[in-house]
């Protein structure tokens, strides 16, 4: 009986981690995203009729624009952009620099980033929940790991433009940039939270309100 509590108890551990570590498993050979449906689950409801085309996607070969004020951007190739990733539990997105460019802390609450290094050099870092930095510079070539839901950032130190190839564990990752989060949100975090949690005035809050508050149409 007790060895086969044992046997029970690390079942449902492995189970677990198998859950947690990524998107559920797929029950099917494909399940292709009806990104139309007002059926709500988790992950999208899979469409009757799909194509080839469902599986393909080419917005990746290009770089991106990046005369931003952060000097960079992201394209996604998520489930959104490739309805055919849907329960297939991965996505990649192609990230570009500008010099000087910054992609900003953030994180990615459903997923591990793995990025690959297309060309120029980058600073890359991630900071654990003990408050921990790990930072590394990488060039042409290299990789390097964001463990999930870990703040992280990249910035392109070097005099010419950097590009990336970020892969991830979940066909929709999803993006939580800390700054636009807490200052850019819709409503607004009590202005009270955020003088207390910062250490500032008012006026402080408000300037960089001004600078990630949503656009109006």
């Amino acid at each position: 009986m007790e060895k086969s509590c044992f046997y029970l108890a690390l079942f449902l551990s492995l189970f677990a981690t198998a859950v947690l570590a990524g998107d559920p498993d797929m029950l099917q050979d494909v399940c292709v995203a009806d990104l139309n449906s007002s059926v709500k689950v988790n992950g999208f409801p899979c469409k009757a009729d799909i194509t080839a085309d469902d599986f393909y996607f080419k917005g990746l070969a290009n770089p991106g624009a990046t005369n931003n004020t952060m000097g960079s951007v992201v394209t996604g190739a998520n489930v959104e952009k490739v309805p055919g990733l849907n329960t297939l539990g991965v996505s990649l997105s192609r990230i570009d620099y500008a010099p000087g460019g910054l992609n900003p802390p953030h994180t990615h609450p459903r997923a591990t980033e793995m990025i690959f290094v297309l060309e120029g050099e980058l600073e890359v870092g991630f900071i654990t929940t003990s408050n921990k930095l790990f930072t590394k510079n990488i060039t042409k070539g290299d990789i390097f790991v964001f463990p999930r839901g870990l703040v992280h950032f990249q910035k392109n130190n070097g005099v010419e433009p950097a590009a990336v190839i970020a892969a991830f564990n979940s066909q929709l990752p999803g993006t939580q940039s800390l700054a636009v989060t807490l200052f850019g949100s819709t409503p607004e975090v009590p202005e009270s939270v955020l003088t207390k949690a910062f250490q500032v005035g008012t006026k402080e809050v408000d300037k960089i309100k001004s600078r990630f508050a949503p656009k109006k149409n």
